[in-house]
C-alpha cells in the first residue's frame, strides 16, 4: 500500500518520478493568472490565524462546508471567531475525500508548515496552534509565502479604473517577485443594468480624464487607462464572460445601445448581444497592437441563489458550469481579427468538460508562425483545477494538438497558499507522460526530450510566451 502524500505522490513509475523530481520540481513559478490583492503584497500582509489565511474568502472551502451542513454563521459570518470557523473547517476535511480539497489541504500544510498529519477534528487544534505560530514570523507573511514557494512573477487581475499604485510602489522598491496587472474590463461592457453601467462609465470618466458623452468617447477612456496599463508593464488581458459574443453590429447601432444604456433604459437582448460583441472586438484590437496575450475565461453561471447572493454577495460558492453553444461565435469571433491581422495570442479556457475537445480542435484552425502555439488551450479552470480536469485538459491537447506548446499551471486564486497547485499539475505532468514511457506508448530513446518537455510546459514556455 503506497502512502498518502510522501515524496512520490500522483507519480506511478519510476519515470515519472525522475521527470519529476530531477526537471519539473525545480522550476521558478510563473503565476501569470491569479487574483491576489496587491494591496496585501505591497504591505506584506501578515495573517493572525490559520482560519484567516485559509478560509478567507476561499469559497471553494465554504462550498464543501455548506454540503457538510456547516450553518452559514461558520463560513461567512461576521460574528464567529477564525477559530470556530476553522474549527468546522476541520469537521469538513475527512468528508472532502477525492475532492480536489482533500489534496489542496494536505499540500499546503506539508509544504507551507511541515505538517504531515491529516487534518480532521482530533488534530485541529494541534494543527491551528502550531500552523499560528509559525504565522507570525516574517517568512510567513504574503511577501514570505511567495519567496519561499520559489514564485518569481505573478499577474494579478485588474479593472481598467484601478489605479495600479500598488504595482507602482513594488515595482519602484525593487521586490525580486514581478507583480504585474492584467487588464480585466468585463464592467465596460457590462450593460444588463443600466445604472451599475452608468455608475462605472463615469468613474472611467474620472480616472481617464476622458468626457465620455458618446460611445466613440467611452474607446477613447478605455484607451487612455489600456496605454497606462502597459506602461506599468501589464502584457495580458483577460475576460470572465458566459458565451463568446459575435454579432453582427453596425457603428450607429452601437452608438445608439451606448446611448439607450447610458440614459438608464434597459436594452434588449439583442442589443446586448450587439454590445458584447463590439466590445470583444475593441478589446482584442487594443491587445493585438500592443502585442498582448488576451484571456478568455468562459462557461460559468454566475449567481445561481439569489438569497444567498443578497446575502453574501458575488465570489461566495454559489456558480457552476454554464452550457452554452460555442463553436460558432467564438469561430466568428476568431476568424474576423484573424482576417483583419489582428488576432493577439489568446488563451482560451473552458469550464464545461463537454467543450475540450471542442476548444483543443479550435485552436488549430487560427495557429500561425512565427508564435509556437499563438492560440493555447489554458489549463483546467475552476471546477477543472483538480486531477481528473488537468489529465482531461492535457489528453484533449495532446491528442488535437501539440502538448508540447503548452504554457502550463496558473493559481486563479486568491490565496497566497495556493501555490502547491503549480506542484500537484506537475505531478499530473510527469505521471501522464511517464506511464506512456513505461508503456510504450512513447519512447524512452527519448526521454532526454520529454525532460526538457516537461520543464517547458513547468516553466520556460510560459517565459518565451509572454516574454516575461
Amino acid at each position: 500500500m503506497k502512502a498518502f502524500l510522501d515524496e512520490n505522490f500522483v507519480l506511478q513509475t519510476e519515470t515519472a518520478q525522475q521527470l519529476y523530481h530531477e526537471h519539473a520540481k525545480k522550476q521558478a513559478i510563473i503565476d501569470y493568472h491569479c487574483h491576489l490583492d496587491p494591496k496585501m503584497i505591497a504591505g506584506n500582509r501578515r495573517f493572525d490565524n490559520l482560519g484567516q489565511i485559509w478560509l478567507e474568502g476561499d469559497h471553494y472551502k465554504w462550498r464543501a462546508m455548506r454540503t457538510n451542513g456547516i450553518d452559514e454563521r461558520y463560513i461567512t459570518g461576521k460574528e464567529t471567531s477564525d477559530w470556530e470557523k476553522f474549527e468546522k473547517w476541520a469537521e469538513t476535511v475527512p468528508y472532502t475525500m477525492r475532492n480536489p480539497l482533500y489534496h489542496w489541504t494536505h499540500l499546503e500544510l506539508k509544504t507551507a508548515f511541515g505538517i504531515h498529519q491529516i487534518l480532521k477534528p482530533e488534530t485541529a487544534q494541534e494543527i491551528y496552534d502550531h500552523c499560528t505560530a509559525l504565522l507570525q514570523k516574517p517568512e510567513y507573511s504574503a511577501r514570505g509565502l511567495m519567496k519561499h514557494y520559489h514564485v518569481e512573477l505573478v499577474c494579478t487581475t485588474d479593472d481598467p479604473v484601478d489605479s495600479l499604485e500598488y504595482h507602482i510602489a513594488l515595482k519602484k522598491e525593487g521586490f525580486e517577485v514581478q507583480v504585474l496587472p492584467t487588464w480585466r474590463p468585463d464592467k465596460a461592457m457590462a450593460v444588463e443594468s443600466p445604472a451599475d453601467f452608468r455608475t462605472y462609465i463615469e468613474k472611467l470618466s474620472d480616472v481617464a480624464g476622458v468626457s465620455i458623452h458618446r460611445f466613440d468617447d467611452l474607446l477613447q477612456a478605455l484607451q487612455v487607462r489600456h496605454d497606462f496599463f502597459a506602461s506599468v508593464g501589464c502584457k495580458l488581458s483577460d475576460h470572465g464572460i458566459e458565451e463568446f459574443y459575435a454579432e453582427a453590429y453596425t457603428h450607429a447601432e452601437i452608438q445608439a445601445i451606448f446611448n439607450t444604456v447610458y440614459g438608464g433604459t434597459m436594452l434588449s437582448q439583442e442589443e446586448i448581444l450587439q454590445f458584447k460583441s463590439c466590445m470583444l472586438y475593441e478589446f482584442a484590437k487594443m491587445d493585438d497592437s500592443k502585442g498582448w496575450t488576451q484571456q478568455f475565461h468562459y462557461g460559468a453561471l454566475r449567481n445561481n441563489n439569489t438569497r444567498m447572493f443578497k446575502q453574501a454577495g458575488p465570489d461566495t460558492g454559489f456558480d457552476s458550469i454554464g452550457d452554452w453553444s460555442t463553436a460558432k461565435s467564438l469561430s466568428k469571433l476568431l476568424n474576423r481579427l484573424a482576417g483583419e491581422g489582428k488576432l493577439a495570442k489568446t488563451i482560451l479556457y473552458n469550464l464545461n468538460p463537454k467543450d475540450n475537445d471542442l476548444i483543443a480542435t479550435m485552436l488549430g484552425n487560427f495557429q500561425e508562425g512565427p508564435v509556437a502555439g499563438k492560440i493555447q488551450f489554458g489549463s483546467g479552470w475552476w471546477f477543472l483545477d483538480q486531477k481528473y480536469g488537468m489529465e482531461a485538459q492535457m489528453n484533449s491537447l495532446s491528442a488535437l494538438g501539440l502538448l508540447s506548446r503548452f504554457v502550463g499551471m496558473l493559481t486563479d486564486s486568491r490565496s497566497f497558499l495556493s501555490y502547491p497547485r503549480h506542484e500537484y499539475f506537475r505531478r499530473v505532468l510527469c505521471n501522464l507522460i511517464g506511464n506512456d514511457v513505461e508503456q510504450g506508448l512513447l519512447p524512452a530513446s527519448e526521454l532526454p526530450f520529454l525532460a526538457q518537455l516537461v520543464e517547458d510546459i513547468s516553466y520556460y514556455n510560459a517565459k518565451r510566451y509572454f516574454e516575461f
